[in-house]
């Protein structure tokens, strides 16, 4: 998986340890395909001959190998474990580079082997930096790198004991002191004793190291090593590519967990499973509204990222925009409404979208959990009819000019206009299961459905109406929202409908209301009773309620424009 993602220098074992590390090493090299011919395999080592021997065996084979020896320098471990002074230390390591350099890239034998030298100074945020290089100028003369063949300089922060720029600072120090720099590659190797274990490796970057030690999510001793992926991904969302495939996180998670029996916290930069997730009602609106933005201006891959909350785009390392909105009882409107866009490519207007939030967040109350995008989306169906209509649908119906009221004649040979001209609305509903003739009229298709339903008792006045196409094909449906009120009542109630043609999709939706307003009154029974057949006395267009003076609504005033009356 290393080498997948594009690593080129990985540590692979201790194998003077144990004989489990050692035949791993082995292994490694000796199975054809394993380990590319331009990954360098690094081992670890403790200033021992005995070690570094046992050590440089388990390389054999190795088309490219860095041994990295290790010795404290800091006066606690020389005085406490080591029992050593500054002239003991030194000469130990340049002692044991020597040796090293016998068995490698100077033994005839090894010359098959493109030999790369580590030398790490433990403790090194911890020991006299003018000490410390010393040692490294002693251990250099001792390898005789070359600018071609660079030495490793690695100088960890074994503990973390001090704020990241200390460490940087200390970095620099040595970056600037340090002779014959060119020959020199400055390692980084920080622990997260303090949490600052990344912003120290890219203070330290930025004072002059190359190279960066670390591991995958800060897999370490104690509270780890720097976190590999956090460091690229950081780097990744400042414009500068790490080097390095995030593109699949998930993967790497999966190998991880299951490697180091240890999951990853939900909330780990990047890796965590919420981390590209919100909940908050504030953060969802501002992030819907972020990427109806970016559609809205023809964003691709290519296009700057700006999204509100979202550092990245989480397709960048595999998540999906799915995942991006997390409903529970403290989500908001734009939340519900991100879902029900992705899930139904249904755009909510605002007063639905609050309307149906109330619907959600009583859900998530009730359960004492979040609700999946599908449990939204299923909720949303019910809650509006798009599945089933519990009280009306639609069967059949026709849309007709009213001539009862004849304008004048039209000129010989022309056909007589009936764009001022009143609709009537027959057709056939289905209410609980039984059908129904109704007829209305008014100034179009809507508000003569809406006269028709007064007629049976149920008075709701358009208040609210949108719409707008699903899809781009010549298969595009319309969607229709329409906001009603009761007679005398402020309550809204609202409608949803779907449906090819638009006149339709609109009837289906005032129907979809009639249903909410019902069901908004489970104790309240239907308010008539057809007495010997399944149709209805309808009132005559002469008589309708909505001839008489009345305040015009929303739809009214549609119509009308589009009818071209005034």
């Amino acid at each position: 998986m290393l080498v997948r993602l594009g690593y080129k220098e990985i540590e692979v074992s201790f194998p003077s340890a144990s004989q489990t590390d050692f035949d791993f090493t082995q292994r490694l090299i000796q199975t054809p395909g394993i380990v590319p011919d331009d990954v360098w395999v690094q081992v670890l080592s403790p200033c021992r001959k005995e070690l570094i021997r046992r050590t440089v065996d388990s390389l054999k084979g190795a088309k490219k190998a860095i041994l990295h020896l290790y010795l404290a320098t800091s006066p606690c471990f020389q005085q406490i474990v080591f029992n050593m002074n500054d002239d003991e230390t030194i000469a130990l390591a340049v002692e044991c580079t020597k040796y090293a350099r016998s068995i490698t890239k100077d033994d005839p034998a090894q010359e098959g082997t493109e030999w790369a030298y580590e030398f790490s100074p433990e403790t090194f945020s911890d020991s006299s930096p003018e000490f410390v290089i010393k040692v490294c100028e002693a251990v250099k003369a001792a390898w005789e790198p070359s600018v071609e063949k660079p030495i490793i300089f690695n100088l960890p922060a074994t503990v973390e004991m001090a704020t990241p720029n200390v460490y940087a600072d200390q970095i620099e120090y040595f970056c600037k002191n340090i002779t014959e720099r060119e020959k020199i590659c400055v390692s980084l190797h920080p622990h997260n004793d303090r949490g600052c274990a990344v912003a120290a490796a890219e203070l330290a970057q930025m004072a002059g190291a190359d190279r960066v030690e670390g591991t995958l999510f800060g897999n370490g001793e104690r509270t780890g090593n720097v976190d590999l992926v956090t460091l690229g991904l950081n780097l990744y969302t400042q414009g500068v590519h790490p080097g390095i495939d995030f593109s699949d996180l998930k993967s790497i998670i999966d190998m991880v967990e299951t490697c180091n029996k240890i999951p990853i916290h939900p909330r780990a930069p990047y890796g965590g499973q919420l981390v590209v997730c919100a909940f908050s009602g504030s953060h969802q609106d501002a992030i819907k509204k972020g990427f109806q933005k970016r559609k809205k201006e023809g964003a691709t891959s290519e296009s700057p990222w700006q999204i509100p909350y979202l550092p990245l785009d989480p397709q960048d390392i595999g998540r999906t925009y799915e995942a991006i909105i997390r409903v529970n009882s403290q989500s908001g409107k734009g939340g519900v409404a991100w879902i029900i866009q992705r899930q139904l490519e249904l755009d909510l207007p605002r007063g639905l979208q609050v309307a149906f939030s109330k619907i959600v967040q009583k859900e998530t109350d009730m359960l004492g959990r979040e609700l999946l995008p599908t449990e939204i989306t299923n909720l949303f169906e019910e809650a509006y009819h798009l599945k089933r209509n519990p009280r009306f649908s639609l069967v059949d119906y026709e849309i007709t000019a009213d001539r009862s009221a004849t304008p004048a004649p039209a000129q010989d040979g022309k056909t007589v206009s009936s764009k001022n001209l009143r609709r009537i609305f027959k057709g056939v509903i289905e209410i609980d299961g039984q059908e129904h003739r109704i007829q209305g009229s008014g100034n179009g298709a809507l508000s003569s459905l809406a006269d028709a339903l007064k007629g049976m008792g149920i008075e709701l006045d358009v208040v609210d109406y949108n719409e707008h196409t699903i899809g781009t094909s010549k298969d595009a449906k319309a969607a229709t929202y329409i906001g009603c009120t009761a007679a005398q009542s402020s309550a809204k109630v609202w409608g949803v409908g779907i449906h090819h043609d638009v006149v339709q999709a609109s009837l289906i939706a005032l129907l979809s209301a009639a249903s909410s307003f019902l069901s908004s009154r489970p104790s309240t029974p239907i308010p008539f009773r057809p007495k010997r057949s399944n149709t209805i006395d309808i009132p005559s267009p002469a008589s309708s309620p909505t001839q008489q003076e009345s305040k015009p609504t929303i739809v009214d005033t549609l119509e009308a424009a589009v009818n071209g009356s005034k």
